[in-house]
């Protein structure tokens, strides 16, 4: 049996890397693909090592591992350096046959570890990418990030504020005007008045995120949010004078990458859930409140629905070329 070897920190993993790992497992009869990793990382290991198992589930011969980089020493010239990695990866793993990479390190790295040495698309003229590409400027290489893996950008936008704003108008508009996905008021679908438990309080917030969590597979580079955690936790305190622990623990799952913060200067209309009419100024002033304790940035929209519409959809186009 030959083993072929495949190294790099894959953060974030992208289709140039499942190609090369492809190509070696065409070399091979099993591949390591063998993700190095610091404490000081700016993409979790463990994510990055989940994105790799996810990718490859379906095939067996690929099997991922991870290691820490504590051996390296860039100092040193390559053949010296490589011949450190050699010593750590002839205990870490089974003797190697193949190393395939698409880096200048490659021959002296399968020397020292007496393996073959196979070079792909070193000039990257297939896959004209990079991970810190990816890092720096996502959206303009979405095309060459992997779905599994593409949430982990999306730019999460929040609706927030008091009730008939325009939150719910503004985030299913927008969602169908940049074709990608919105999170509704989960809220609206669970409870049919203002009679609610902290246990349907509870089961609310749980529910809220998990849409966020689903939507966030399927969305494209943006997912338009009505409402968050804040706004479950200041309903929850209105109606039942309490606010249960779990809203402040389910709020830390969720960061949002830029706010919207609606003001009340448009009609008010009422609905089966909509009972704060006459209480408009305060929850405005509530809901301003507890981002700025919290220290959260916000823009503040005003307007018609019309103005709304182009002042927020100008913030996201500089948001997307940025």
């Amino acid at each position: 049996m030959t083993r072929a070897l495949v190294i790099g920190k894959f953060m974030p993993i992208h289709n140039g890397h499942l190609a090369l790992i492809e190509f070696a497992a065409a070399q091979a009869d099993e591949v390591i693909v063998s993700m190095s990793y610091t404490e000081s990382d700016p993409i979790d290991p463990m994510l990055r090592l989940g994105w790799i198992k996810e990718i490859f589930s379906s095939n067996p011969n690929i099997i991922p591992a991870i290691i820490k980089d504590d051996f390296d020493d860039e100092s040193l010239p390559l053949q010296e350096r490589t011949k450190k990695w050699a010593v750590v990866i002839n205990k870490a793993y089974p003797k190697i046959d193949v190393i395939v990479s698409s880096e200048e390190y490659g021959e002296s790295f399968a020397i020292n570890l007496n393996a073959t040495h196979i070079l792909f698309d070193a000039e990257r003229k297939k896959f004209p990418v990079s991970a810190s590409l990816i890092r720096e400027k996502p959206f303009r290489y979405w095309d060459f990030i992997p779905p599994v893996v593409r949430p982990y950008f999306v730019k999460k936008i929040c609706f927030y504020g008091a009730e008939s704003t325009g939150k719910s108008f503004m985030a299913q508009k927008l969602a169908q005007h940049y074709h990608t996905e919105f999170v509704p008021e989960v809220a609206r679908e669970l409870i049919t008045s203002n009679e609610f438990t902290e246990a349907d309080i509870i089961k609310i917030g749980y529910a809220q995120i998990d849409r966020i969590n689903e939507k966030l597979k399927t969305a494209k580079k943006i997912l338009f949010c009505d409402t968050d955690t804040i706004t479950t936790q200041i309903y929850s305190q209105h109606y039942l004078h309490t606010v249960p622990a779990i809203l402040y623990e389910l709020e830390k799952q969720v960061q949002y990458d830029r706010y919207f913060l609606f003001d009340i200067d448009v009609p008010w209309v009422a609905d089966h859930l909509r009972d704060l009419g006459n209480e408009r100024a305060l929850m405005h002033n509530l809901f301003r409140g507890e981002l700025e304790k919290r220290y959260i940035p916000f823009t503040l929209v005003t307007g018609n629905y019309e103005k709304r519409f182009a002042f927020v959809k100008g913030e996201i186009e500089r948001m997307l070329s940025e």
